[in-house]
């Protein structure tokens, strides 16, 4: 029979990695909002943001989870109102600064859109320890693989939490309020 340290040696090993965590996450990062202007970790310095990879032409995931971070916002309510969310694409090639001002434009100014050249995008991504991959589709269109994960960054741009797409929005607010919460 095994110890329990055998057993959980096991466990932990046999356990999925999860794509971030270390005080490395999210270090700087500066690439181009919708409106042209270059926007970095920086600009958010000294109030709480979330951080989340994703593009345009998503069929669900994204969608779906700004949709959910607004909800969560409008259940918080004031105590929300300082909150900035970076939504950073990781498809440059078709996600231009009208198509994300337009795709953005329905959760109002506290989600700002950024994107870069391949190079800033992928330099991002790394900072935050993202993957991302262009996957071919029929009709010589393609979509794009990404982590679906939201970050939460402390008034000070250190890592806090992260938000997983299928988390309940209960599990979510709980999260946000922690982060708003957080020295």
């Amino acid at each position: 029979m095994l110890s329990r340290i055998a057993l959980a040696a096991l466990i932990a090993a046999a356990a999925p990695r999860a794509a971030v965590s270390g005080p490395s996450v999210g270090t700087t990062f500066s690439l181009t909002t919708q409106e042209g202007r270059r926007f970095g970790d920086a600009d958010l310095a000294g109030r709480p943001y979330l951080v989340f990879f994703g593009f345009t032409s998503c069929a669900e995931v994204c969608p779906t989870t700004l949709y959910e971070i607004s909800s969560a916002f409008d259940a918080i309510g004031a105590d929300a109102e300082n909150l900035r969310v970076a939504f950073i694409t990781v498809d440059p090639e078709r996600d231009t600064p009208e198509r994300l001002k337009a795709y953005l434009s329905p959760f109002g100014e506290r989600f700002v859109a950024l994107h870069g050249t391949p190079n800033e995008t992928a330099a991002a991504a790394q900072a935050f320890r993202v993957t991302y991959r262009k996957v071919p589709t029929a009709n010589d269109d393609y979509t794009m693989d990404h982590t679906a994960l939201v970050f939460l960054m402390d008034q000070h741009g250190r890592f806090f939490d992260k938000l997983d797409y299928r988390a309940s929005q209960e599990e979510q607010i709980s999260k946000l309020r922690a982060l708003i919460a957080a020295p």
